[in-house]
C-alpha cells in the first residue's frame, strides 16, 4: 500500500512556536487526522538598542532554539514520511539578514539543525516606537489597508530616520516565518505571500504588488522588500536534510497566523473564527468577489486581509488579549513581591480564573485597552463603577475578561456578523482554550453556535494548506 500523505505545519507565534504532524484520512470526515502535535514557549523577549523601552524585540536565536524543540518532540519516525512543510507565523513583524549568512547548518552526530547567524532581532507587531506624529509624516499607502505602528514598513521608515546605519549591515528582510522559509530552502531572495506582505503595509492587494514608486521617492530600501508569491505555494525545497526530514521536501511560502488558524477552523462559509492568544482577532470570511475601498482609513475597527485564492477576511483585529491579562498577573506578584511575599504566576493565574468562575456577575467596569488599538493608537485603559462590594479578585478578573471581549464587540458587533451571514463561531487560541471565563463570556456577547478547538490551530491550518495542495497534485 501506498505510504499516506504527511504534512509538517510550523507556526511561530509571539509567545510560543507550535508544530503539527497532520496525515491525509479519506474515510475521516475532515480527510485528516493529527499524528502529532507540540508547543515550546519561546520566552524570546529582548531589550531594544535602538527604540528603548518603545521598542518590543525578540531574540530570534531563542525562537529557533523552540522550533528545534518543538520538533525533537515529534515521533521522528513520523517525520521522515514528511512531504511537504508549511510555515505560519506573528504577522506585521519583521527581521533583518545578510543574504547567505543568514544561519550557519550544524551536521554533527546529532539531527542536522540550522542557527542564526548574520540576523537581527526581530521587531514583533506590538512594537510601539512609531508614535502617531510620525505616522502621520509618512507618505500615504495606495493600499486598503493604513499603516501602523509594528508594521514592517512604518519599522524600516523610523530606522531609516532615527538608525540608517543598523540598516546598513543586511540586505534582506521578512517576517519571522518567511526567514525560517528561507533559511530551509536556501533562497536567494526571501519570498512572501500577500497575507504578510499586506500586514507589512505599502501593498496593494489587488494588484500584488508594494508600492514602490511611493516608496522610491521617500528614499525607503526597496531592496529589502521581498519578492511576492502565493501563500503555500512552493517556495523552494529544504537544501539539507532536517531533523528527519530529507533534503528536496518541498516547503510552502509562509501564511500568517491569522488566515492559517481560521483556515484550520473554519468548517463553512458561514463560520466566523475567534482566536484568542496573545492578541484577539475576530474574522469572517467575505463573499468572493468582495473588493475592499481602495481609500486606507486608520479609524475603521474592521479590516480587510487577503485570505486564499484572491479572497478576504473581514478582521477585528485588536492588540488587547491574554497579553493583558498576563500584564494582570505579572502586575499583582509585582506588588506580593513588593510586599515581600513570593508567589508563582502560574499559581496567581489559575487561582484568579477559579475566583471569577465562581463570580458569575460584576458591576465592576474594565477597559482592557492598556496597548491602545489600531484605530485608537492613543486610547488607554480605565477601571470604572468601582465599589466595595466589587473589589474581590473575583470581581476584578471578571470584569477584564469581560472587557476584553466587550472591548472586541464593540470592534465587531454580533449585528455585523450576522449581516455577512455568520451562523457560528469557531473559537481557537491558547487564552481561550484555557480560561473558561473568557469562553462564558464570549458566549454572552456572541450569542450564536459555537465551539471551541486547541491552541496549535494555526500549526494545523498550514499544514493542511499544504496537505491539500500535495493530494491536489497528487490527482492532477
Amino acid at each position: 500500500m501506498a505510504s499516506r500523505c504527511v504534512t509538517l505545519g510550523i507556526d511561530l507565534g509571539t509567545t510560543s512556536v507550535k508544530a503539527a504532524l497532520l496525515e491525509a484520512a479519506p474515510g475521516h470526515p475532515s480527510g485528516f487526522v493529527v499524528l502529532a502535535s507540540c508547543a515550546r514557549a519561546a520566552q524570546a523577549e529582548a531589550e531594544s538598542e535602538v527604540a528603548g523601552p518603545q521598542g518590543r524585540e525578540q531574540d530570534v536565536n531563542r525562537i529557533i532554539q523552540a522550533l528545534n524543540e518543538c520538533l525533537t518532540a515529534l515521533p521522528q519516525q513520523q517525520l521522515q514520511k514528511v512531504r511537504a512543510i508549511g510555515v505560519s507565523g506573528q504577522m506585521h513583524g519583521i527581521v533583518f539578514w545578510k543574504t547567505g549568512q543568514g544561519c550557519d547548518w550544524t551536521e554533527g552526530e546529532a539531527a542536522p539543525v540550522f542557527k542564526p547567524r548574520a540576523v537581527s532581532h526581530l521587531v514583533t507587531w506590538q512594537d510601539a516606537r512609531c508614535s502617531s506624529e510620525f505616522l502621520a509624516s509618512l507618505p500615504r499607502p495606495a493600499s486598503h489597508l493604513s499603516v501602523a505602528t509594528g508594521f514592517g514598513c512604518a519599522t524600516i521608515f523610523w530606522l531609516l530616520k532615527n538608525s540608517p546605519d543598523f540598516l546598513k549591515s543586511y540586505d534582506a528582510a521578512g517576517t519571522i516565518q518567511d526567514y525560517v522559509v528561507a533559511m530551509l530552502c536556501d533562497l536567494p531572495r526571501p519570498l512572501m505571500s500577500d497575507q504578510n506582505a499586506a500586514s507589512w503595509g505599502y501593498f496593494n492587494t489587488q494588484g500584488q504588488s508594494w508600492n514602490l514608486e511611493i516608496l522610491k521617492v521617500s528614499g525607503f530600501p526597496v531592496h529589502l522588500l521581498p519578492g511576492i508569491a502565493e501563500p503555500g505555494s512552493v517556495a523552494g525545497r529544504t537544501s539539507h536534510s532536517w531533523f528527519e526530514i530529507s533534503k528536496g521536501t518541498q516547503v510552502g511560502v509562509a501564511m500568517g497566523d491569522l488566515q492559517a488558524s481560521v483556515y484550520s477552523c473554519m468548517g463553512q462559509r458561514t463560520d466566523a473564527v475567534l482566536n484568542i492568544s496573545t492578541s484577539v482577532q475576530l474574522a469572517a470570511s467575505m463573499p468572493s468577489g468582495f473588493q475592499p475601498t481602495q481609500t486606507p482609513d486608520p479609524a475603521a475597527p474592521v479590516a480587510y486581509f487577503p485570505y486564499f485564492d484572491r479572497t478576504y477576511l473581514g478582521v477585528a483585529a485588536s492588540l488587547n488579549g491574554g497579553n493583558v491579562l498576563a500584564t494582570f498577573v505579572h502586575m499583582l506578584v509585582q506588588w506580593m513581591a513588593d510586599l515581600g511575599l513570593g508567589v508563582e504566576e502560574s499559581t496567581v493565574y489559575s487561582r484568579m480564573i477559579q475566583a471569577a468562575a465562581q463570580q458569575r456577575d460584576t458591576c465592576l467596569t474594565i477597559t482592557p485597552t492598556v496597548l491602545g488599538e489600531r484605530h485608537l493608537p492613543d486610547q488607554l485603559a480605565s477601571v470604572t463603577r468601582i465599589s466595595s462590594s466589587d473589589l474581590s479578585l473575583g470581581h476584578v478578573t471578571r470584569a477584564l475578561c469581560r472587557g476584553i471581549v466587550q472591548n472586541l464587540h464593540s470592534m465587531l458587533p454580533v449585528q455585523q456578523l450576522k449581516e455577512w451571514g455568520v451562523e457560528r463561531v469557531m473559537g481557537s487560541g491558547s487564552a481561550l482554550s484555557r480560561n473558561e471565563v473568557l469562553r462564558q463570556e464570549v458566549q454572552s456577547a456572541f450569542p450564536l453556535p459555537m465551539s471551541f478547538g486547541q491552541d496549535v490551530d494555526a500549526a494545523v491550518g498550514a499544514a493542511l494548506v499544504m496537505l491539500q495542495r500535495s493530494l491536489h497534485q497528487k490527482d492532477s
